[in-house]
């Protein structure tokens, strides 16, 4: 084995080996030394109950952020700026790539795209299918005929299967569709700088403002060219036919994003995101073998910009689907399976380690603390909800007769039953912020299910660990073991995504 084989070896086996690691030791702590085991998670207790006000606190700022700017008309702002800004000019390239998503799911991202405040003679839309779907091309032709004329330039491409140093990836169709597309663009003579892509999943679906927003804060941002463009993700396309569980699990899943959106030194760009024609052709396209190509690609903007690369939060939603299936125990596998591929993520830690060894022009703290912010999240995604619902009461049952005696075991519960209550209260937040951000109800859904909506936060501790701390341990050690992941799509009610 060569040192670069070993050393990509050693940066795998970290997250799973220090995620398992504090599990373990825990657990025999609580067996051997019972007192010590209680201390240490007390003492997390108590850091939990401050991180919890901390990015509760976050997420309220965030969630004023948006819906102070909703009713923003950002095409007339865009139109306001000085000519020299370049709006007049500025094209937005929209890539969709499919997997075995069906008209639809297909026909509702494009309706709402077509319907975008944005001169729609700027609009360039690729539907990238793979060519081993065997309904790829008639898709393609009906889709055609319904919406090509609605846009500026409609191209539709075809990822072949088996090429050369790729893996049946979402990067691989996204990056092979944008070379299709660099090509039209090229015969057009539009220069690179001049156009914004943005790389949706296929039920994304954008605000009539999307394009709007995204083009002013391109076009007023400093070095425009060096950074990406975050919307906030909700899943609100069919979250009233959803079950509460997965319901409650995508909502919580947009809180996260809202929260990162204020920590901008954390900020990576997730599932839909822009970012500068130019700088996706400089720093290569989007990875062709990782799963995680959504935030590769800002790690690759980083290495290439030599740590000069950031994230800007758009404060405008884009909407996507729950990801659920026919019953309960289906919709848990189905999040689970879906939660795994996001906790995935981990693989960009020894890519970006590697990278940053290589990389001898990014100062040697900012290598370090960003290495740092990226494992110590993925572990603590592993680790704090075994902490806190399973870990934190073996003491008590390990402990025997002289520590039940003890000051700290009667105390020990009654911390862990305080940090539930806390984390209940702090849930009532929440719930009204996930009630602000909910669609109309539709028709023929039954009010109990409003009722649903507050109590299933209950089960939130509950709930975290299942689909939390699970599927990110079960990534990890995948990594840890070369067990490497496919890219599975994921299934949102009868739906593949």
């Amino acid at each position: 084995m060569n040192k670069r084989v070993f050393l990509r070896r050693a940066l795998e086996i970290i997250p799973g080996g220090l995620s398992w690691g504090v599990i373990i030791s825990l657990i025999l702590l609580s067996i051997v030394h019972p007192v010590a085991s209680a201390i240490i998670i007390i003492t997390f207790d108590f850091y939990w109950i401050i991180r919890t006000v901390y990015l509760t606190t976050l997420l309220i700022m965030a969630h004023h952020r948006l819906f102070q700017l909703r009713r923003e008309d950002w095409l007339q702002r865009c139109l306001g700026l000085p000519k020299d800004k370049g709006f007049l000019r500025l094209y937005q390239l929209i890539i969709f790539p499919v997997y075995n998503e069906g008209l639809e799911v297909l026909r509702p991202s494009l309706s709402a795209l077509s319907r975008s405040h944005y001169p729609e003679e700027r609009i360039i839309v690729v539907m990238a299918f793979e060519e081993r779907n065997i309904h790829a091309h008639d898709n393609a032709l009906i889709l055609e005929k319904e919406f090509a004329g609605r846009f500026g330039a409609y191209l539709s491409t075809f990822h072949p299967d088996g090429l050369s140093g790729e893996a049946r990836t979402k990067g691989a169709n996204a990056t092979w569709s944008a070379k299709a597309a660099r090509k039209f663009i090229d015969s057009r003579k539009i220069a690179y700088e001049d156009v914004i892509v943005s790389c949706f999943d296929a039920d994304t679906c954008v605000e009539p403002q999307y394009l709007g927003c995204l083009s002013y804060h391109f076009l007023t941002s400093d070095k425009k060219h060096q950074a990406s463009y975050q919307p906030m993700p909700v899943y609100n396309n069919n979250i009233w036919q959803a079950p509460s569980f997965a319901r409650l699990v995508e909502i919580s899943s947009s809180f996260c994003q809202l929260i990162e959106s204020m920590r901008l030194e954390k900020f990576v760009t997730f599932s839909s995101h822009s970012m500068s024609f130019k700088t996706l052709v400089e720093v290569d396209y989007w990875p062709t073998n990782m799963i995680s190509d959504d935030s590769v690609i800002y790690w690759k903007g980083y290495l290439h910009y030599n740590g000069d690369y950031r994230v800007v939060p758009l404060y405008i939603t884009v909407s996507m689907d729950v990801a659920y299936s026919s019953n309960i125990w289906r919709t848990i596998v189905v999040q689970y399976k879906q939660k795994r591929r996001w906790a995935w993520g981990v693989e960009n830690f020894p890519f970006v380690v590697d990278g940053f060894i290589k990389n001898k022009d990014i100062p040697l703290a900012n290598k370090l603390r960003r290495s740092f912010h990226l494992l110590e999240s993925h572990v603590t995604w592993a680790v704090w909800a075994f902490i806190l619902v399973v870990i934190g009461y073996l003491p008590i049952l390990f402990g025997g007769a002289f520590f039940s005696q003890m000051a700290i075991a009667y105390n020990l519960p009654k911390i862990t039953g305080l940090l539930f209550r806390f984390t209940l209260l702090t849930s009532l937040t929440w719930i009204f912020l996930s009630w602000t951000i909910l669609p109309p109800k539709p028709k023929g859904v039954s009010v109990f299910k409003n009722v649903l909506l507050v109590l299933e936060w209950v089960f939130v501790p509950f709930i975290i660990l299942i689909v939390g701390s699970f599927p990110a341990i079960d990534a990890q050690s995948r990594l840890m073991f070369a067990k490497y992941m496919e890219f599975n799509p994921t299934l949102k009610g009868d739906k593949v995504l």
